[in-house]
């Protein structure tokens, strides 16, 4: 077990001890507060003193937009949480690309990205934006601190609303089985997930995986091995990011907080829409809910919605990072949902429909190959690339040649039809776990819990690379 997990290991441990003793809301609140920070210090204390000082200010502007709601010092508040996000996130890349190699672009180039920043940036400006619609928020400035650095999600989310949080921070703890077993459910599922994706980026050898793939030289590309390989990506990078997740969710849970779901079995969408609504669910829906939205109210013009919709994803695709290939991925997938808006107005006009077992599959079919060749700019390493990759998928003479490892076809296609088959079971209750995990005997899952402590301890497993650290 490497030092960080061992460290996390015991300050949780501590920390759920102590709020199980606690009888005080408040103090519990403090308690939970400092373990964030203690948590968060792991990665830097220069990354917890910007933390505290992006929540110290987001707490007085909100308190001042609250006694005078008005859109200017609403405006205030955006202003400081972009430029904050701008000079951490964008900042670097813009001054290698305008400066160079010159002493200055260096500097630029040296800032630290402090993790999670565009998490709980955003999560300060959906407090801004709630307040100023008058949604009743009055949180203490510990209870705000916590809802900015609370440790499960100030990593990598989900992006939560203090709405949805504070009454939770403020109710009494009282540990129930049902937490402790959802909540070890989620844990377990998730770091098999992220395994599945370690496997699938390394490869079953050395050098077969996704990642080796992707870092290939080659300038042509077979058809079928770009889409196998976007595919395989997909699938490692949900079970990535839908893996880390779930065990936030879980150790959530083990403190009977329940967090949003960020994910409800996205491959299985039949259009575009529904797709959004179902990866990566909390930036979507902020998305939608701060930027779409207002923006789309403005005109009621259908052009004007539909480049609102292109704004959105464009924004969706640059929150990731300030990159050429990033506002690539965001402008595509605004215009398959554009076009994907056409097709659902054409057939009212028409009143065409096929029939249902003819529209669903097919439905179903175009939506993955379209999700899943967007890929190809969310992961190439530069244009050049992108379009190497792009350009095979449309040539139907290089699809007779093979160049990945045939062990990295059989992974890919073994993972993406197991998959399919699990999603299948629906969830129960609307726990995203109850499709693998809840309906598996005690004795079952008590052994694959000993596997993976075995795992973990006896052969000193390194926690797996979470893919979105990088944003």
């Amino acid at each position: 077990m490497s030092t960080e997990t061992f460290y996390y290991a015991i300050v949780i441990s501590l920390t759920l001890f102590l709020a199980w003793l606690l009888r005080s809301v408040r103090v519990r609140e403090i308690i939970y507060l400092l373990a964030s920070y203690v948590l968060y210090a792991t990665w830097g204390l220069s990354f917890v003193s910007l933390l505290i000082f992006s929540s110290l200010v987001n707490y007085v502007i909100g308190r001042w937009l609250r006694r005078r709601l008005s859109a200017a010092r609403l405006w205030v508040g955006v202003a400081f949480n972009l430029v904050i996000l701008g000079t951490f996130k964008y900042l670097p890349g813009f001054g290698a690309l305008a400066f160079g190699q010159s002493s200055f672009g260096k500097s630029l180039a040296h800032i630290a990205l402090p993790v999670g920043i565009s998490f709980w940036t955003f999560q300060a400006l959906s407090y801004l934006f709630d307040i100023y619609r008058e949604e009743e928020l009055d949180p203490s400035l510990a209870e705000f601190c916590l809802y900015m650095a609370f440790w499960p999600t100030v990593l990598s989310g989900p992006i939560c609303r203090l709405g949805a949080l504070l009454p939770q921070f403020r109710r009494q703890f009282m540990p129930r089985r049902e937490d402790f077993s959802a909540g070890f459910d989620r844990l377990f599922l998730g770091l098999l997930m992220m395994a599945l994706a370690e496997m699938m980026g390394a490869g079953i050898r050395p050098g077969q995986g996704i990642d080796a793939a992707f870092a290939s030289t080659a300038t042509k590309w077979s058809g079928a091995d770009v889409w196998f390989l976007i595919i395989g990506y997909g699938f490692q990078l949900f079970f990535n990011f839908a893996g880390y997740s779930h065990i936030v969710i879980g150790a959530a849970r083990l403190f009977g907080i329940r967090l949003d779901e960020n994910f409800s079995r996205p491959y299985l969408s039949t259009s575009p829409s529904i797709f959004w609504t179902r990866w990566h669910m909390s930036l979507s829906f902020w998305i939608r809910d701060y930027l779409f939205f207002p923006l789309a109210t403005i005109r009621r013009e259908p052009w004007w919605r539909n480049l609102v919709l292109v704004i959105s994803m464009v924004t969706f695709g640059l929150w990731h990072r300030g990159t050429i290939l990033f506002a690539l991925w965001g402008l595509y997938h605004g215009v398959v949902l554009v076009l994907h808006r056409k097709w659902q107005q054409f057939q009212r006009r028409s009143d065409f429909r096929w029939p249902q077992y003819v529209e669903t599959p097919v439905s179903w079919g175009i939506t993955f190959a379209a999700i899943s060749f967007g890929w190809i700019f969310f992961r190439a390493n530069d244009l050049r690339q992108s379009f190497a990759m792009a350009a095979a998928v449309f040539s139907p003479a290089s699809y007779g040649l093979h160049f990945l490892p045939p062990s990295l076809y059989a992974l890919i296609a073994v993972l993406a039809v197991g998959y399919f088959v699990l999603a299948a079971f629906p969830p129960r209750h609307g726990d995203e776990s109850g499709a693998i995990c809840a309906w598996l005997p005690l004795e079952f899952k008590c052994a694959l819990y000993g596997a993976m402590l075995y795992l973990a301890v006896l052969h000193n497993a390194e926690p797996q690379q979470f893919i979105y650290f990088q944003f």
